[in-house]
């Protein structure tokens, strides 16, 4: 029985002398999926990130918070270790995080509203939610 193909079916395959010969891997990479929605994924994941609210302190908390920062500016040569917790706004969505800064303080400057840690951390007094410390009879690590 007669095949249309018998006359080419032997016949040696075409190379090209201008292009050069494509890997297996690139020829494959032609057809491979791509992304339709270009940073969609990215969207997703800055979408299901959590953040937390900032809490607001009443007048207490804030005399109580007042007056450590003043005891720790009193004794700030003797280089006391305190533990101080602030709220850190987030930068591309609503809300933020608290975190705890623990080491010695560098120095408070009360016309900035900051507390300078000795590892150049920069915290916003307005932002602060907690100090503790040795020196106020409570320490947590």
């Amino acid at each position: 029985m007669m095949n249309p193909y018998d006359d080419i079916i032997n016949l040696p395959r075409h190379t090209s002398k201008s292009r050069p010969h494509m890997s297996a891997h690139d020829r494959a990479a032609q057809f491979s999926p791509f992304a339709a929605l270009t940073g969609y994924d990215s969207a997703i994941t800055e979408t299901g990130r959590l953040t937390d609210n900032k809490v607001e302190l009443d007048e207490y908390s804030k005399a109580d918070l007042n007056e450590k920062l003043s005891k720790i500016n009193g004794q700030i040569d003797e280089q006391p270790q305190v533990s101080i917790t602030y709220f850190r706004p987030d930068k591309k969505k609503a809300g933020g995080t608290y975190i705890t800064a623990t080491g010695v303080v560098k120095k408070i400057n009360p016309y900035e509203r900051t507390v300078v840690m000795q590892d150049a951390t920069m915290i916003p007094m307005d932002d602060i939610s907690e100090i503790d410390g040795a020196m106020f009879g409570t320490f947590k690590d």
